[in-house]
């Protein structure tokens, strides 16, 4: 498995764990989606300078 296989892996499973619908993370608000989108972004800027 390649590197950025896993991080897709990796981005997935957190996506579905930041999902407010879940009974755990109903409470935290937009908090955990926000953290996700700034790594996603951060992310996406590595790819495109090809640094990743």
């Amino acid at each position: 498995m390649s590197l950025g296989s896993i991080l897709i892996i990796v981005l997935i499973l957190m996506l579905l764990g930041v999902i407010p619908t879940w009974p755990h993370s109903r409470s935290w608000g937009y908090t955990p989606s926000g953290v996700l989108g700034i790594v996603v972004v951060i992310i996406l800027i590595l790819v495109l300078l090809g640094r990743f």
